[in-house]
This record gives structure tokens, C-alpha cells and sequence, in this order.
């Protein structure tokens, strides 16, 4: 019989505090560009964000009192997973360049939504196939065939979090059991399908070439046919694919260890694209210095050994694989994207967990962090 236990106090306010802290960024980095680019007044894109945040801690809370072991039902399984599926080639129709569907209020991005939803199937799915999980025929084909739909319809259009999806993802399958050999071979096929899809698009190609090879040395050197440069070259989306990073490197370099102070940065006035969003963290960084992106940093590491914590602690199998897979999509994102403004992996477009401007984001993480808290309340 389990017994529920107090508000897990240290994650909670963790979280809020990062919301908080995300919520005066974001009107930091975005007052100048609302009123110059969109004719909106400078505190917009905080009004928009402090709607989703309500939003969001609702959900928190409502889903910090429905007990976990309640999702362990095929219809918590598979009908968020579904009605993701159904809603991400819509997404990629209605507006192919953001991947929104607008809602009146806002948009919704199911591709944020996709990890939760996954999340919670894989939980379920794993520990109903618990003692068969090396089954080729009855699990790991359905698993493999369902989220490589999944994979390829958020890839699509959104390669960086396809990869946040499939870390998440192998983290599951390993922590359940999953032979070594069939983990080489996801790991092999995963490589080989994310390298399909950077070829696929030259923009995207551009971005891995010009961060190794900046002056494309090596691609004359080795192509042969002369096709290469060309090919990625023809993007007509992307006319210098290291600008966003040299700028957050700016913004970082000029900022010491105080910064320049709160809404005194100057990259953000048109010079780095996205500042609001993907690129919020530089903000961070130029205003509020080592020590504003420290505490960002610490932030999220409180939430990975919470979450590890809770993982740890949890006696059920579901409720333990549910928390290393929420823990694992927030942390991960998370550094998927200050790697990114830092300008240590190629540019990509994925929001920082609870901190960028974005509805959708901010809803999932809020949601996924309202499961942990109940899991953490849930132990005994």
C-alpha cells in the first residue's frame, strides 16, 4: 500500500523560480522587437507567456493530484500518443515553416507535445512487455514501427527535437532491459536516419559543414564530382549559418561575470535573431552574466537529481520508468540548447525548457513536471 507524502518543496520551487526568471527575460529580450517588428506593445510577448504559464501550472497541479498509476491504462497510452500523430502532419500543412496550429488564443506545437505523450506509452508499453522485452516479433517491432512514425513526422520539420525524442527514447529501452545488440542496432539505425535527414535538406547539411568546415576546405578537397558545395549552398533559407552563434558568442564575451545588467543588453536590438526564443539563454548571458547562467545551469541540474531522485526512489516499474523518461526530455532539451547558443554543436532552433517564449514548450515541461511531482508524492 502506498502512502503519500509531502510536496516535493525543492523541485516545486525550483521550477517556479525558473518560470519567474523565464517570464522577465523573455519581456527583457523581446519589449524592443515587439513594438519595431510586430507594432504590439513591448510587454505582448509577456502578456502571451504569462497566459500559457497560468495555463501551465493548472495543468501542474491538477496533474501533481491525479495519481500517477491512473496512467497506466491503454487509453492514457495510446490516446495522447494518437491524437500527437494526428496532429503533426495537420501542424505541417496549416504553417510547414513553425509547425503551429493556430488556435485563436495562440498556437499549439504538437511537436512539444510529442514528448510527454511519448513518455507516458513508452512507460506503459515497456513495463506491459517487461518480461518479453527482447522480443523481436511482439516488442520491438510494433515499439520500432510506432516511433519511427512518430521520429519521422516531428523530423520532418523538426530535427532537433526528433533527437531530444529518440535520447529520451534509448534511455527507456535501456533502463528496461533492452539486449545490448538491439541497442547497437537502434543506435547504428538511429545515426544512419538522422544523417538521412541532414542530407535531406541543404540548410541543414549547411549548418554540420560549416561548423567543421567553415571555409569548405575539406569538401573541395574530397568531392570529387563537385556536387556537395552546390547542393548546400542552393538553401536559400539560410544566408550565413553561423551568424546566430557568433552573436551569442558576442553576447556571452561582452557580458563578464555581473553582465551588463537587466534590459541593458545590445544583441538583442535586432542583432541576434530568435533572442526571445531558441537564442533566450545568450540574453542571459550578456545581461545577467557567468552568474545569471550559472543559476540557469543550477536550475536544471536540480531538476535532473530530483528527477533521478525520484527515479531512484520510486518501488513500481511504471512510475519509475515514467520519471527517468520526463527527467531525461527536459534535461536533455536543456542542454541540447545552451550547447547550441554556446556554439558547440551545429544551429538548431529548440526552445530552453521553461525559460524561452513559447507556449507549447512551457505547457508540455509544466505538465511532465506535474507527473513527477506526483510520482515523488507517491512512494511507499
Amino acid at each position: 500500500m502506498s502512502k503519500r507524502v509531502a510536496m516535493d518543496w525543492t523541485l516545486f520551487s525550483t521550477v517556479a523560480c525558473m518560470v519567474a526568471g523565464g517570464l522577465i527575460m523573455i519581456y527583457s529580450a523581446s519589449s524592443i522587437t515587439a513594438q519595431a517588428l510586430y507594432n504590439k506593445p513591448p510587454y505582448y510577448f509577456l502578456l502571451m507567456q504569462l497566459g500559457w504559464a497560468a495555463a501551465g501550472f493548472l495543468a501542474l497541479m491538477l496533474l501533481r493530484r491525479f495519481n500517477y498509476r491512473n496512467l497506466r491504462r491503454p487509453e492514457w497510452a495510446f490516446g495522447p500518443l494518437a491524437a500527437v500523430l494526428f496532429l503533426l502532419p495537420v501542424a505541417y500543412f496549416v504553417d510547414p515553416r513553425h509547425r503551429w496550429i493556430p488556435i485563436g488564443i495562440g498556437n499549439i506545437q504538437p511537436s512539444e507535445l510529442a514528448k510527454p505523450a511519448m513518455v507516458i506509452f513508452l512507460a506503459y508499453f515497456l513495463t506491459w512487455r517487461q518480461p518479453a522485452i527482447n522480443d523481436t516479433k511482439f516488442t520491438l517491432r510494433p515499439a520500432a514501427l510506432l516511433l519511427g512514425l512518430l521520429f519521422l513526422l516531428v523530423a520532418i520539420a523538426d530535427l532537433g527535437t526528433a533527437v531530444v525524442l529518440a535520447v529520451t527514447a534509448v534511455v527507456m529501452f535501456y533502463v528496461a532491459g533492452l539486449d545490448r545488440r538491439f541497442m547497437a542496432t537502434a543506435a547504428t539505425l538511429a545515426v544512419v536516419c538522422m544523417g538521412i535527414a541532414i542530407v535531406s535538406k541543404p540548410y541543414r547539411l549547411r549548418r554540420v559543414v560549416e561548423m567543421v568546415d567553415p571555409t569548405y576546405e575539406l569538401v573541395d578537397k574530397y568531392d570529387a564530382t563537385g556536387r556537395i558545395k552546390p547542393y548546400i549552398l542552393s538553401s536559400a533559407s539560410v544566408s550565413d549559418t553561423g551568424y546566430q552563434a557568433r552573436q551569442a558568442k558576442i553576447a556571452h564575451g561582452s557580458a563578464g561575470v555581473f553582465g551588463l545588467g537587466l534590459m541593458h543588453g545590445r544583441q538583442k536590438h535586432f542583432y541576434l535573431p530568435e533572442s526571445h526564443t531558441d537564442f533566450i539563454y545568450a540574453v542571459i548571458g550578456e545581461e545577467l552574466g557567468l552568474w545569471g547562467t550559472t543559476a540557469v545551469l543550477f536550475g536544471y541540474f536540480i531538476i535532473l537529481w530530483r528527477g533521478i531522485r525520484i527515479f531512484l526512489l520510486t518501488p513500481d516499474d511504471y512510475g519509475r520508468l515514467l520519471a527517468l523518461g520526463l527527467t531525461i526530455a527536459i534535461a536533455f532539451q536543456a542542454l541540447f540548447n545552451i550547447t547550441v547558443v554556446l556554439g558547440l554543436g551545429p544551429t538548431k532552433g529548440i526552445p530552453l525548457p521553461m525559460i524561452s517564449y513559447g507556449g507549447s514548450s512551457l505547457l508540455a515541461t509544466l505538465a511532465s513536471l506535474g507527473i513527477l511531482l506526483n510520482i515523488s508524492e507517491n512512494v511507499g
